[in-house]
C-alpha cells in the first residue's frame, strides 16, 4: 500500500495533453484499417494512464492490478484514494466505473464516468464505458449518442458494433 505522505502532499495539475489527443483523434479517423485504428487507440489510452506523480500513478497501477484480478472491492478502495489526492485526473473515476461496472453497481459507474468525461470530454474508453453502462441500466437509446461520440473520435472502437442506424448524425 502506498502512502500518501505528508499532509501538505498534493497532487500537482493534470498535465494538458490536449494537442497530442488532437493529432491520435486524427490518426484514429485516418486510419485505413483496424490494425492502425488500434495503434491510435492505444496511444490515447498511454495518455490517460499517465498520471500526474508518482503517488498517482501508484495508485491507478494498484487499482489497475485489483481490477484485473477481480478484486473489485480493492480496486475501488484504492480508486477511492486516488480520487482524493487527484480529483481533477479524469482516469481516477474512468476505472472506478470500471470497477463499479464489472461488479454490477452500474449506477456508480454510470455518476463516475459522468465525472471522467466532465475532466476529460474525449475519453473514448468513458465515452463506450458509459454507453455500455446505460444498456445494463436498460436505457439503450441513450447509449447511443455515447457510442457514437466514441465513434467520431475513434471509428475502430469495438464498440461500433453497438451502434443502430449508423447513417443518423449524432
Amino acid at each position: 500500500a502506498v502512502s500518501i505522505g505528508p499532509a501538505w502532499a498534493e497532487c500537482p495539475p493534470v498535465a494538458d495533453r490536449q494537442a497530442e489527443l488532437d493529432a491520435l483523434v486524427a490518426e484514429a479517423n485516418a486510419a485505413p484499417n483496424e490494425a492502425a485504428g488500434r495503434e491510435a487507440s492505444g496511444r490515447m489510452w498511454e495518455i490517460w494512464l499517465d498520471a500526474p506523480d508518482e503517488v498517482a500513478q501508484t495508485l491507478l497501477d494498484q487499482g489497475l492490478v485489483a481490477t484485473r484480478v477481480s478484486d473489485f472491492r480493492r480496486a475501488i478502495t484504492v480508486y477511492d484514494r486516488l480520487i482524493d489526492y487527484c480529483p481533477e485526473y479524469a482516469e481516477g473515476y474512468n476505472q472506478r466505473a470500471f470497477a463499479y461496472f464489472l461488479s454490477g453497481a452500474f449506477d456508480k459507474a454510470e455518476a463516475d464516468l459522468g465525472a471522467a468525461l466532465a475532466r476529460e470530454p474525449r475519453h473514448v474508453g468513458a465515452l463506450t464505458g458509459l454507453g455500455r453502462t446505460l444498456v445494463q441500466l436498460g436505457r439503450p437509446d441513450e447509449a447511443q449518442v455515447w457510442f457514437k461520440k466514441a465513434v467520431a473520435l475513434n471509428p475502430w472502437v469495438s464498440e461500433r458494433h453497438f451502434i443502430q442506424n449508423p447513417e443518423q448524425d449524432l
